[in-house]
């Protein structure tokens, strides 16, 4: 599912203008981006967390020159999914 999926699905299920609900949904992804560019988590009740990954120091090959090569520690987003949310999805997938 693409945004402008997600902006039609929610103007059809609320009735607001379609326009209000792309700039209500791209100003809530900057919001979850900006603060995670701070440094903090988002946590979403019921739907999932937007955390912060710690990834450490390590060495890794160029294996076309091969050469090792460090890489440094940093820091990748991630996203946790809610038990429910979670469980809502394994239960309703179709084998």
């Amino acid at each position: 599912m693409t945004k402008a999926e997600i902006v039609t699905e929610i103007t059809n299920k609320t009735g607001i203008e379609k326009v209000q609900v792309q700039k209500t949904v791209e100003t809530f992804m900057d919001v979850v981006k900006g603060a995670m560019s701070k440094g903090e988590n988002v946590y979403l009740r019921g739907f999932g967390s937007f955390i912060i990954k710690k990834r450490a120091e390590k060495t890794g090959r160029n294996i076309s020159k091969n050469t090792t090569i460090v890489i440094p520690a940093h820091n990748i987003p991630s996203f946790k999914p809610a038990k429910i949310f979670l469980n809502k999805v394994k239960n309703n997938i179709k084998k």
